[in-house]
């Protein structure tokens, strides 16, 4: 088969869990499959993550918006190279297009009712695009894959979906995501300390950094020699707006904020983290909470949607709306050394269950099966 894939934003410097996705399973598909033939159609970008060799071609449309790259550059892409399938990863795909389509639904947040508003015009803007565009879309897909099994039932629910159209998939966590020692020289870019701990945060409702933020209050208040917390992807105008609104102005001095940290970086920074901070409200799945697991850093995470399946029946969860909660997790993690042991050894286990590899072969044997 000739085998077109969408992989929009992964030449982009600033990659989030969709563009990993997207470019890990990729990656894996050429190792494992010398038989079919991809295309890989990109954006343009400084990051050439991706090479290519003798069955992948990357080819790179060049649009002024995302929306006209989707509708316009890339269905006419795919006919000139005559693809077989089409599969579109990051939830949106061409609503007029006569290719056969696979359709990677990560999550129907943008259906739902938002907790709060979200202050990002960008995030905004793509929340009503993906509204418009998933609906008109989805009666065209030959096969509907999302990443775990809860938002799997709950798209064939809030949708009424044939079930036989849509299929779980784990994503997996990159193998350099692993105990590391001497990160200091790495973490000493983003903060001075030695020992603190790890959050990744921004405005996006789901990821609840107010109460993330509270609890972490809440820790310090109640620590007897607490640390700070290290906050990647979060502005300085932004924090001090949310420290405002929970009424915490003087947690600002033990916050480290030095904004997006690249990926080449994470691991050493998990590593360096005393604990890992994942209490977001919601998630589909949750790569990062794998990341830090494989590094071997206690995670601290939350009993909500998809995230329990994925960390495990033995991992520390807590209700992400209980400030109290998520400092009772931390504080355990700071005072029983032997509780801190068994989550590190757990945490290690657990992340074994995935891989970028398994992701490849399910998503291989569904090409097949559309043959």
């Amino acid at each position: 088969m000739k085998i077109a894939i969408e992989a929009q934003r992964i030449f982009r410097p600033n990659k989030h869990g969709m563009d990993f996705v997207a470019l890990e399973t990729i990656r894996q598909l050429q190792r494992l499959d010398t038989e079919n033939e991809y295309f890989i159609f990109v954006g343009d970008g400084p990051d050439r993550c991706l090479e290519e060799s003798p069955n992948l071609h990357i080819v790179t449309l060049r649009c002024l918006s995302y929306p006209l790259w989707e509708q316009w550059a890339l269905p006419r892409a795919v006919r000139r190279v005559g693809a077989d399938l089409l599969h579109c990863t990051s939830n949106t795909a061409p609503v007029c297009a006569h290719t056969p389509l696979v359709l990677t639904l990560h999550d129907i947040i943008f259906l739902e009712k938002q907790t709060a508003r979200n202050p990002s015009l960008y995030q905004s803007l793509g929340r009503l695009y993906r509204r418009l565009v998933v609906p008109r879309v989805l009666p065209r897909c030959r096969r509907i894959v999302t990443v775990s099994q809860f938002e799997c039932d709950r798209i064939r629910t809030a949708l009424g979906l044939d079930p036989a159209r849509i299929v779980a998939i784990h994503n997996g966590y990159n193998p350099r995501f692993r105990p590391l020692e001497n990160c200091a020289e790495v973490t000493r870019k983003y903060l001075p300390e030695e020992r603190y701990l790890f959050f990744l945060g921004n405005t996006d409702p789901k990821k609840n950094t107010p109460g993330t933020l509270r609890g972490y209050a809440d820790y310090v208040r109640r620590s007897a020699a607490p640390l700070p917390l290290l906050v990647a992807d979060l502005t300085e105008q932004d924090t001090q707006a949310i420290l405002r609104q929970i009424g915490e102005p003087n947690l600002r001095e033990m916050l480290r904020l030095p904004g997006y940290i690249p990926n080449g970086d994470l691991a050493a920074v998990y590593n360096g983290a005393a604990a890992f901070l994942y209490t977001s409200l919601r998630e589909s799945f949750g790569i990062p909470q794998l990341e830090a697991m494989a590094s071997g850093t206690p995670v601290v995470t939350s009993n909500t949607s998809a995230i329990p399946e994925i960390a495990g029946p033995g991992a520390l969860m807590v209700d992400p709306t209980s400030p109290a909660q998520i400092a009772d997790a931390l504080l355990r993690l700071e005072t029983d050394t032997d509780f801190r042991r068994e989550q590190i050894a757990y945490g290690l286990e657990r992340a074994k269950c995935f891989s970028w590899e398994h992701t490849a072969r399910e998503l291989l044997a569904l090409y097949r099966s559309l043959k």
